[in-house]
């Protein structure tokens, strides 16, 4: 195995030196005042954040006498640690986790981590259920969440956390733990988004959380965040890290590329419009049926976490009260069809394909390649195996003895079809989709759009394509008049749409690129269909999926009638 690979199944991707020394004077800036400082680190791999912590504290703290303990489950990396600081700073190797059980409360006064990223299924499902027991952690874990759960118990009244993770805890379902025990156990007093910086090998996009074991919550949590923009005019002389502590936001150069340094707090409640009291919210999980709840019972942990500045939460303000409904109450948003086995069932060449299947199981794909703002404009002759009876609202799988070529096809993959253990333990036949979707509704008109695009690309469909698991759509049948959809497309592809997104969901990834999921587009905001403006919106987008090109000012006055429904 590769030693990229190494890394990636151990979630080993190491602190590099100038974020490390970053983290280390951020968490020195919170230490409570003592002649002794007793810094943990659970997860030191290669001993670099203990090191920071040692050079910073001999510029920040003269005097202070350090207790340095790093523990590591690498054994190859706990000994390179030890040749590079010697027997000052204590040094374990082994399992942490198991390890801590034996730690007294509150025995650190500081704990710098940058914990081990590993997920569910590299964890395996007994381990994750036992972690998810041990530490009162809920839903899909990562091997993050215990590293952070259990840091509170370890820490002095007072002492502080020093956290470097990805950023996606901010935003996804997935990083609920993880803000949780913030919020609860903990007091964030700062947050760096760092962003697109490319400041690790790996595609990681790091933050920094400095929190307190407070006996009180913090009133305030300061939020900088750094991504890249186009603009390279008014750059400020200060490196990447210097702006960061600024009060103020700036533009900075760092690596070759133009980066905003944005400041503000950071706002952890509920962020969904606001509504009329009592009104119901339609929550859809996964797959999971619809429920219905009321808005004071979804718990702000739930709430994806976003700078606060006072512009913006009045602009926020704004749209909420002129919100008649957010996406995710208009209608289902489904993720597209996952085959698990791509190069069996999706081809651009099935007329050179021997044997070919039969046409009649042969469905037009629409993959990210083929999506623009409103129209789809198929980029190739893609089309997927699809073995399901289509006039059926639930998977049906079709009796192949019907079908002799797409059978012989099929038998000629069996090995690489019936080893996905996963399908025949799910009581699937070994032949079928992972997740088919609901095979009746791909003949009803759609809106698609695709994961991952810098602009939202939301389009109309009504061929009847399957769609990839690369997009993502949302049913004419789910959603009710076909005026509706326009709507819903005129919000999202607007400029306030986008607006929107960056301040409430702002899942950004590299070169600006945007992860357009359920999640997240369930949040955007619809204007009250019957309003005058709103008329006007709809009627443009029926001019662009008739064929209108979209040119600037087209645009333009998309733009206007979409900020004037949230106006009214």
């Amino acid at each position: 195995m590769s030693g990229a690979r190494e890394r990636k199944r151990h979630g080993r991707h190491y602190t590099p030196p100038v974020l490390a020394r970053f983290l280390a004077a951020r968490l020195l800036a919170h230490v409570p005042p003592g002649d002794v400082l007793r810094v943990l680190d659970p997860a030191c791999g290669d001993g670099e954040l203990l090191l920071a912590v040692r050079r910073e504290a001999a510029l920040r703290l003269p005097g202070v006498r350090l207790e340095l303990t790093g523990y590591d489950l690498d054994d190859s990396a706990v000994a390179l640690a030890r040749s590079r600081a010697g027997t000052e700073i204590r040094w374990h190797s082994g399992d942490f986790l198991a390890a801590a059980a034996e730690l007294p409360n509150g025995g650190f006064d500081a704990i710098i981590t940058n914990p081990p990223y590993v997920r569910t299924q590299q964890l395996g499902g007994v381990t994750a259920q036992l972690l998810s027991r041990q530490y009162g952690l809920t839903g899909r874990i990562d091997l993050t969440h215990p590293f952070v759960a259990i840091a509170p118990r370890l820490l002095r009244a007072g002492g502080v956390l020093g956290l470097l993770c990805a950023n996606r805890f901010l935003t996804t379902r997935a990083g609920t733990n993880i803000r949780a025990i913030l919020r609860r156990d903990l007091a964030p007093v700062e947050l760096y988004d760092l962003g697109d910086t490319k400041l690790f090998d790996a595609a990681v996009l790091p933050a920094i959380t400095i929190a307190m074991r407070a006996t009180e919550p913090s009133t305030e949590c300061r939020f900088a965040s750094a991504y890249q923009v186009e603009t390279s005019e008014n750059l400020s002389e200060l490196d990447l890290f210097d702006a960061l502590t600024q009060e103020s936001g700036s533009l900075i150069e760092h690596g070759g590329r133009t980066f905003a340094i944005e400041v503000g707090t950071l706002s952890t409640g509920d962020l969904e419009p606001r509504r009329a009291a009592g009104t119901p919210i339609r929550v859809v999980r996964g797959d999971a049926e619809v429920a219905a709840v009321r808005p004071d019972s979804v718990h702000p942990q739930d709430s994806a976490w976003r700078m606060s500045r006072p512009a913006l939460d009045h602009w926020l303000t704004g749209v909420g009260a002129a919100t008649w409904k957010t996406f995710g109450e208009v209608a289902r948003i489904r993720v597209g069809i996952k085959t698990t086995a791509d190069r069996v069932f999706i081809s651009d060449r099935w007329p050179h394909t021997d044997p070919c299947p039969e046409p009649e199981l042969l469905f037009d794909l629409i993959t990210h390649h083929d999506l623009e703002p409103w129209r789809i404009a198929r980029a190739r002759d893609t089309r997927v195996l699809y073995p399901y009876d289509t006039t059926q609202p639930r998977r049906i799988p079709v009796d192949l003895r019907e079908f002799p070529g797409a059978a012989q096809y099929l038998q000629s993959h069996h090995a690489l079809l019936a080893g996905r253990k996963y399908v025949i333990d799910g009581g699937r036949e070994w032949f079928e989709i992972w997740v088919p979707q609901r095979p009746h509704l791909w003949q009803v008109p759609k809106l698609v759009f695709p994961d991952i695009s810098v602009r939202p690309r939301f389009a109309f469909d009504r061929s009847g394509a399957v769609v990839n698991g690369d997009c993502y759509w949302i049913s004419l049948a789910d959603i009710g008049p076909e005026r509706i959809a326009y709507l819903l497309m005129g919000v999202a592809n607007s400029g306030l749409g986008l607006r929107f997104y960056d301040a409430v969901c702002g899942n950004r990834l590299y070169s600006g690129r945007r992860r357009w999921i359920t999640q997240y587009v369930s949040r955007l905001p619809v204007p009250d269909p019957g309003s005058r403006a709103s008329a006007g919106i709809i009627e443009l987008v029926g001019e662009f999926v008739d064929g209108r090109p979209l040119d600037a000012d087209a645009q333009q006055t998309l733009d206007e009638r979409v900020d004037l429904a949230f106006a009214e």
